[in-house]
């Protein structure tokens, strides 16, 4: 008998560290995540996008309601790297008095986001593209800097260029020009990503984020796109070049009906910011392509999204974002992978705050452990996978950003304002600064505080009215405001679990 009980001891032993080992042999999934620049989706922003739209979100699943924390690029890339919301990351704008890419947040932010997660779990990583609009400047350490979880980078110095820029390339200059062959960004960042797949080591998953520049200005297409969509203009439906009666004062501003050299501005934006996404819909099928023949397609979760919206004459503001309405914080967010069925359409609301959690949450990451306000929506896409609940409502917010001295070019505006093209009119203000709760679930409701002399509110139904064309604040419940108000304090207030725990 005591034999017999050695015996089975040790089989049981035997089999548990077989089993311990064999965790560790288990294969994880790849991970690519492919950020645009400026991306809309209220607008049309993703109807050119055929390939973009088969690949990816037919053989998977689009989220119809996926929202930016915040619609400016270097903070709203800030909450993605970090899983945090602007108020805990500290990004307020693209500059690096604004924190972007300062040396703050390289010391105290960069070390704690998702990419060195993800290396830690001998994750293969690339870095291809835009990474934070003030990267590479000489108050931020140069192109000598790159942020720890990264294995090959090639990060674009500065804001969005497709020809003449520089690249920190592993931490070297790199020097491009304008031949398209050699140059084009898109493109640069799809060769060297296929290049980083068939260097990588096979026994290892990979992540990889790539960060063309399209569709952000200059708006510079492809040889071979430059005629495309010749007979497209910006869509007249909804708030286009309606005035902003009963918004805060930076909309009340703008010319209503705008000049006709404003349309025009706008329309010749809207065709050209079309024409560069064809690159990146070819970068998609290039990469699926890519994947299938090196056989990880069926395992490799692929993420297509962008920072936030964009405007092209919605309340007679010509171009830009930087504002609270849905064509600014809405994102197209598709994801295909394993696990997922295609051709899903979910209401779930989801933000770019979430990217770092569903990602950690697909390499096996014990969520518990890891400090961000996100939330994965890994069960939403994948139920079979993981339980998990929606969030109620949300918050999105922005420090309004403006120049100190009047622009030269429109004097009769006075200090304090900024983006002030084309016609002088103004898309952003130091006191362009507002906070809103965002709810879907019981009611589809929008909350917005600003930060100026006036304490603007502004409140829109948007089951009654989806371009947000009345301010119904002075008409609501009183008891209902109280409400919204007090969600609104609680979430600019949050870290961590209490920010997917607001009652």
């Amino acid at each position: 008998m005591a034999s017999a009980r050695v015996l089975s001891t040790c089989l049981f032993v035997a089999l548990l560290t077989c089993t311990l080992r064999c965790s560790h042999c288990v294969k994880l999934s790849n991970i690519i995540l492919i950020l645009t620049d400026d991306q809309d989706v209220e607008m049309g922003g993703m109807t050119p996008m055929k390939k973009t739209k088969a690949l990816i979100g037919d053989a998977g699943v689009t989220f119809s309601n996926a929202f930016t924390a915040t619609p400016l690029c270097c903070p709203s890339r800030s909450s993605i790297l970090t899983g945090k919301y602007p108020h805990n990351h500290m990004v307020r704008n693209n500059s690096i008095s604004g924190n972007c890419s300062s040396t703050t947040w390289q010391k105290e932010a960069e070390p704690f986001a998702f990419p060195v997660y993800l290396n830690k779990l001998r994750y293969q990583t690339f870095y291809g593209g835009k990474y934070l609009n003030q990267y590479g400047s000489k108050d931020a350490g140069g192109v000598g800097h790159v942020p720890p979880g990264w294995d090959q980078w090639h990060a674009l110095v500065g804001n969005s260029k497709y020809y003449n820029y520089t690249l920190s390339l592993n931490g070297k200059e790199e020097k491009h020009g304008d031949n398209y062959e050699k140059d084009y960004l898109t493109d640069l960042v799809l060769n060297r990503s296929l290049h980083f797949l068939e260097e990588r080591s096979p026994n290892h998953p990979f992540f990889m984020m790539l960060s063309p520049p399209s569709p952000h200005s200059p708006w510079t297409a492809a040889p071979q796109y430059q005629q495309s969509f010749s007979d497209v203009k910006a869509p007249r439906d909804g708030s286009f070049n309606m005035p902003g009666k009963d918004k805060h004062w930076l909309l009340r501003q703008p010319a209503n009906p705008m000049p006709n050299s404003s349309i025009e501005y706008l329309d010749n934006a809207y065709r050209r910011r079309w024409q560069t996404l064809l690159s990146v819909d070819d970068m998609v099928e290039q990469l699926i392509k890519k994947l299938d023949s090196i056989k990880e397609l069926s395992n490799t979760y692929i993420f297509y999204t962008s920072d936030h919206g964009y405007h092209t004459g919605q309340f007679s503001l010509p171009i830009d974002k930087r504002q609270l309405y849905e064509f600014d914080i809405r994102i197209p967010l598709l994801v295909r992978g394993p696990g997922i069925k295609p051709k899903q359409v979910l209401q779930s609301p989801v933000l770019n705050i979430d990217l770092s959690m569903t990602i950690l949450d697909i390499a096996g990451v014990n969520l518990s452990t890891v400090n961000m306000d996100g939330q994965s929506f890994l069960p939403q896409m994948a139920p079979s996978l993981r339980n998990g609940t929606e969030r109620p409502f949300f918050l999105v917010e922005y420090t309004g950003e403006g120049h100190s001295s009047t622009d030269p070019s429109c004097p009769k505006l006075g200090p304090g304002l900024a983006e002030c093209f084309p016609d002088c009119v103004c898309e952003d203000a130091f006191n362009n600064t507002y906070a809103c709760v965002r709810s879907l679930k019981d009611a589809n409701l929008q909350y917005c505080e600003f930060a100026d002399n006036e304490s603007f509110v502004e409140m829109y139904n948007l089951t009654s009215d989806p371009h947000q064309l009345e301010n119904i604040v002075k008409k609501v419940d009183p008891a209902l405001l109280q409400i919204m108000n007090q969600r609104l304090i609680k979430l600019e207030s949050c870290t961590g679990d209490s920010c997917r725990n607001v009652k």
